[in-house]
């Protein structure tokens, strides 16, 4: 269980569910609309294997248990997502996917990675902190991350519970 590998199209149901069993800890911090937001259409998971911005932390049967996906927002790595299975988690398995993609931004000349999140859930803002993120001020972010937010806010979560944050790649190149 210590592989991570690009993502492929027969995962993507796979990721799904990873996705809808790590959305039920929602709610146990009361936050049950969150826990019953629709996970991705395949459709639109697909969208992240086409440009090579998707991997998955795989058990010793190739199954995954753990995914990342990221876009390009104002030149630089954008964890849209990263889910790890709730019987998985405290292993160090997000943050190595996170590693993973701090990597591969800096192949990419990306020197930063940012991803938006809830700023007091245990495993989203302050677990981000631990492992090297800064929150961003409101004149930080750039126009597209400002745009995502503002995506967000349209698809109901409250900009007030949401904060942008960005570590510098620790990778060198």
């Amino acid at each position: 269980m210590n592989d991570i590998r690009p993502a492929r199209p027969a995962d993507l149901t796979v990721i799904q569910r990873i996705e809808l069993a790590a959305g039920e800890l929602f709610r146990d911090v009361g936050m049950p609309d969150i826990a019953d937001h629709p996970v991705p259409s395949t459709e639109a998971l697909a969208e992240f294997l086409r440009p090579g911005r998707s991997w998955v932390f795989v058990d010793d049967a190739d199954t995954p248990i753990a995914f990342v996906l990221v876009m390009l927002v104002d030149r630089l790595a954008h964890i849209e997502q990263v889910s790890v299975l709730p019987s998985y988690a405290h292993r160090g398995i997000g943050r190595r996917l996170i590693d993973h993609v701090d990597a591969w931004a800096a192949g990419q000349g990306l020197g930063a990675l940012t991803l938006t999140t809830f700023r007091g859930v245990p495993w989203n803002g302050p677990y981000y902190e631990r492992i090297g993120f800064v929150t961003l001020d409101p004149g930080e972010r750039g126009p597209e991350l400002v745009r995502l937010m503002a995506e967000e806010a349209e698809h109901g979560l409250d900009p007030a519970q949401r904060i942008a944050m960005r570590r510098d790649s620790r990778v060198r190149r």
